[in-house]
């Protein structure tokens, strides 16, 4: 009985210390149609009860098993758990692929990024000048933000003229100042005051 005794609440720092979560309840995404080997999978992963809840969102918005594993792996590779479901369930709405949005992940930039990348796609743009343009906010690298890319387009810019900018390094202020320019000329278009000549009288 003491030997019992002492195992018990070593058993339980065990469990507490490692952050296991051997009662997560995974029957909602059973009901959403995962199957069972993706559910070992997760099991595997050690998901908990709120990434379950995460990842029904998810697999209701019709990504496959797999996608919803690796999102869960992308999240735990960062140390933390996934929480972005929202995030990637707008994504899927946008018409993203699976791909992009695992892109996404693997950046840890769910939630930082989503939104802009959405907007881009509201905006009327091409696939190529949107992965252009995701693919350098994944990297890093300088671009301009959503509403200076919209108003420059407004304004008459096609997606190759945006792209050079955009290569060349112009800023949001630069854009900015760009459209204000653009937007002030096509206002003053055809008001020059022109003189038109009559028949003199005879």
């Amino acid at each position: 009985m003491k030997y019992r005794a002492l195992l018990l609440p070593v058993f339980v720092i065990f469990l507490v210390g490692c952050k296991q979560h051997l009662l997560t309840d995974y029957r909602p995404l059973d009901k959403a149609g995962m199957w069972s080997g993706g559910l070992e999978q997760l099991k595997a992963l050690n998901t908990s009860d709120s990434e379950v809840a995460q990842l029904v969102k998810v697999k209701q918005a019709q990504l496959s098993d797999d996608a919803c594993i690796a999102l869960v792996a992308a999240a735990h590779e960062r140390k933390h758990p996934f929480t972005s479901g929202d995030s990637t369930v707008n994504l899927v709405g946008a018409g993203y692929s699976e791909a992009q949005i695992l892109e996404i992940a693997r950046a840890d930039q769910l939630d930082a990024i989503s939104g802009d990348a959405v907007a881009l796609r509201l905006i009327g743009l091409s696939d190529s000048f949107v992965g252009f343009v995701l693919q350098r906010r994944l990297q890093g690298q300088r671009t301009l933000g959503t509403p200076q890319i919209a108003h420059l387009k407004n304004t008459g810019l096609s997606e190759k003229q945006i792209l050079e900018k955009i290569k060349a390094g112009m800023t949001d202020a630069q854009a900015d100042r760009e459209v204000a320019a653009r937007e002030a000329a096509r206002n003053h278009a055809g008001t020059d005051f022109v003189h038109v000549r009559g028949r003199k009288p005879r």
